[in-house]
């Protein structure tokens, strides 16, 4: 409501014929004159409102791509450059994408066909997995299996595991993580137990670390390149931003 009435107060203003006008000069009777001014056009062009609201969220996204640029500048080396995260697409790609994560996530679910639909259409396109768990402990459980099963087995059965959970249904026990990790034909005990190790642990407090510092607080958040995506993107529009990103 502030937005709106701050807005279109200050469009309305600079509409009428101000010049010279000192507002501490007026009478009390001036002053209600001159609200009625403002009153009557709003009234009369009230797409005046909605024309103030719409500049307003321009300035104010331009504001946020600004700031979300400078975080990423700033912590490049933790995006693109760390040696825990699984590595995707093509290594070799001119685009690098980000993407923080929950399995438990709805929207993480709803893009994961897209990410693949992206990587499929663009081959030059490298995709970065950051493991973020914020929905609670099924979240975290996740994680802490898919982590641990890239740090003993390696990448190749952590996509498959990766692709297994965003789609695993119900509860993430010990039961349906042996049960999927007996299908694809894991060490199974062995990553049960590492799961819990300290170098799993140390994965997730350092993805937590980065996601604080780019002031990224859901999932899923991606940053291709220099630019910060909050939320569901689908694939066409990712593809877009990899084509402008190119030609810049």
């Amino acid at each position: 409501m502030k937005r709106w009435l701050t807005a279109a107060a200050v469009l309305a203003t600079l509409s009428l014929p101000a010049q010279g006008l000192d507002l501490s000069e007026m009478s009390e009777a001036e002053r209600e004159a001159f609200r009625a001014e403002i009153r009557n056009y709003l009234l009369e062009n009230p797409e005046i409102i909605m024309e103030a609201v719409a500049v307003l969220e321009q300035r104010e996204a331009a504001q946020q791509a600004a700031a979300d640029v400078a975080l990423v500048s700033a912590n490049e080396d933790a995006l693109f450059e760390d040696t825990h995260s699984w590595v995707g697409g093509n290594p070799d790609g001119d685009i690098t994408l980000v993407e923080f994560l929950d399995y438990r996530c709805g929207f993480c679910r709803r893009a994961h066909p897209e990410i693949e639909t992206l990587l499929d259409s663009d081959g030059n396109i490298r995709l970065i997995v950051k493991e973020f768990p914020i929905l609670g402990e099924d979240s975290v459980t996740s994680s802490r299996f898919a982590i641990a099963v890239k740090q003993l087995v390696g990448d190749e059965d952590y996509k498959s595991v990766h692709d297994a959970l965003i789609a695993l249904p119900g509860e993430v026990s010990e039961p349906a993580l042996r049960r999927l990790s007996e299908s694809f034909g894991l060490p199974t005990d062995d990553i049960l137990a590492h799961m819990q190790s300290d170098a799993v642990t140390e994965v997730i407090a350092a993805n937590h670390a980065l996601a604080q510092r780019l002031r990224i607080s859901g999932t899923p958040t991606f940053v291709m390149q220099t630019q910060m995506l909050r939320g569901f993107v689908p694939a066409d529009e990712m593809l877009a931003l990899a084509e402008a990103l190119r030609a810049e």
